[in-house]
């Protein structure tokens, strides 16, 4: 089932001779449950890319289709609606508020929106994290792996249409980049949960079933993983 369509997507900045195409006309589509990983060098394009999809920055035109509905014809609260409920980001610095512990930062969005914390949910994310001994602590009382998985704990609460994650291992050692890379193959295959990951790095590409890569603001590649047709 498709849950998104990028469409004729283009996004410039500046004008005149300053002009900047970061994206060129990208075109994909996403069928619920893939996992994706967008690889590029930096200024690539991949970047701008991801924070269109997730509604944090407009494009200069096209469309992107979630579930069939055209983000940017929203009004601005229904922007922020779909930013808040259908859409999880993981970033590379984690973005976690200091004063809230493990439990506090992940049930953030749901509190935030209103809603009421589903109890067993929160704790099996944390088991699944491996965060239970952790859970009381406060971000500056963890290590960068566990504040990371904390913020993929965050990103899932909501049950997110999409999983975003920029460069999730980017500020991490190379055994922390592995364990969260595990982390984001299970919540694809133990939730079927989408998720689109930008990164420069093909080893950590090959842990996604489709590897689409862009240069310049286009698509110049997008077929199935290596590690997925064995």
């Amino acid at each position: 089932m498709e849950i998104l369509k990028v469409e004729n997507l283009s996004k410039k900045y500046g004008k005149g001779s300053t002009e900047v195409k970061a994206l060129d006309n990208v075109n994909f589509i996403v069928e619920k449950g893939e996992f994706i990983a967008i690889v590029g060098a930096s200024g690539s394009g991949k970047s701008t890319l991801l924070h269109i999809l997730g509604g944090v920055d407009k494009p200069t035109s096209g469309s992107v289709f979630v579930n069939e509905k055209d983000v940017y014809n929203l009004n601005e609260n229904d922007l922020a609606i779909y930013r808040r409920r259908q859409v999880g980001l993981i970033y590379q610095f984690y973005n976690l508020i200091p004063i809230l512990n493990v439990e506090e930062n992940m049930s953030l969005p749901i509190l935030l929106d209103g809603k009421k914390i589903d109890s067993n949910y929160l704790e099996e994310l944390i088991t699944i994290l491996g965060l239970n001994h952790r859970k009381g602590h406060l971000p500056n009382e963890l290590s960068g792996g566990e504040q990371q998985r904390v913020s993929i704990g965050r990103a899932l609460m909501n049950h997110p249409d999409l999983l975003l994650a920029d460069e999730p291992t980017g500020n991490l050692d190379s055994k922390a980049s592995l364990e969260i890379m595990e982390l984001l193959k299970l919540s694809n295959e133990k939730y079927n949960q989408t998720i689109i990951m930008i990164t420069h790095d093909l080893n950590l590409a090959k842990y996604a079933k489709r590897i689409i890569k862009i240069a310049d603001g286009k698509i110049i590649s997008d077929e199935v993983s290596d590690e997925n047709t064995k």
